[in-house]
């Protein structure tokens, strides 16, 4: 069997980016020596999503670069521990910061940089600039390859998100995550999963930060299994609130062996008839019209 370990870094960030990187450093190195073949940090690590009843100003000064000593640490982490490493960052941009994940393979190359696309514009996310497109790449991982995507905390709530990056060929979604991952947050990830035919492996704050719960999840994606009669449950990780490093092994081979065979994911979709999905012209939008664009 090919199995991929993930090791979901539930964690309390610490009042500094100094402090936050030797306290990543060290659950990192925890991560690797538990056999982990890739490590995520929850939302906007670099400073602990910490953007909520503060000047904007004071947070968005904070944000820092893509090539900062901070993420570099990352990338030489990476290739030393020879382990993935999904870190997130405040990310210093023209205009407006982003909130962003950057993931390093096992030799410390940047396999992808995504920015949150559903940035949370009824609130303080507004003041942040969104991605533009979802991505994936191919990832090594000793043993293989896997594809792998990204999408963070209110992208879930876009079914489009992950049908983009399934459609893009990804067979694992990370999903960095900073609010309540309550029964309905919940439901919508193994609906991301179920649908698509994807892992989907979200990583969020323990209880010790405000407005978070722990309760990082792996979903596999498998719903149905030719050995058992009945539909199987797909989450395959949950955490309980408390701080901590989280591991689950995902199973590859069941999963591309479940894709090539169930009648999720791609198999009987019928686009042309989806056109009013992408259509901005709409006279009475539902509910209201917010769009961004």
């Amino acid at each position: 069997m090919n199995f991929l370990k993930i090791a979901l870094l539930q964690i309390a960030p610490c009042e500094t980016l100094k402090k936050n990187l030797e306290k990543g450093i060290f659950y990192c190195e925890k991560a690797k020596a538990n056999g982990a073949d890739i490590a995520l940090f929850p939302e906007m690590w670099s400073n602990g999503y910490n953007i909520y009843n503060r000047p904007i100003d004071e947070w968005q000064a904070e944000a820092i670069a893509v090539n900062s000593d901070f993420v570099n640490t990352f990338r030489k982490l990476a290739k030393k521990l020879d382990m993935a490493i999904g870190i997130t960052l405040l990310e210093k941009y023209p205009n407006a910061p982003r909130n962003s994940l950057i993931l390093f393979d096992r030799f410390g190359e940047q396999k992808l940089l995504y920015a949150k696309v559903h940035t949370c514009d009824f609130d303080v996310e507004r003041h942040l600039t969104a991605g533009e497109d979802f991505y994936v790449t191919t990832l090594d991982i000793a043993h293989g390859e896997v594809k792998v995507g990204a999408m963070i905390c209110y992208d879930r709530e876009f079914p489009e998100s992950a049908r983009i990056l399934m459609l893009k060929g990804a067979e694992i979604i990370l999903v960095p995550n900073a609010c309540p991952m309550e029964i309905n947050r919940l439901s919508q990830l193994r609906a991301r999963a179920y649908e698509n035919m994807v892992a989907i492996v979200t990583c969020n704050y323990p209880n010790l930060v405000p407005d978070c719960n722990g309760g990082s999840t792996v979903f596999d994606g498998v719903a149905y299994l030719d050995e058992i009669d009945d539909a199987r449950d797909s989450c395959i990780l949950q955490a309980d609130e408390k701080e901590g490093v989280y591991f689950a092994e995902l199973d590859l081979d069941q999963l591309r062996h479940y894709r090539e065979n169930e009648v999720h994911g791609n198999a009987y979709r019928r686009p042309k008839k989806y056109g009013l999905l992408t259509d901005v012209k709409i006279d009475k939008p539902f509910i209201r019209d917010n769009y961004r664009g």
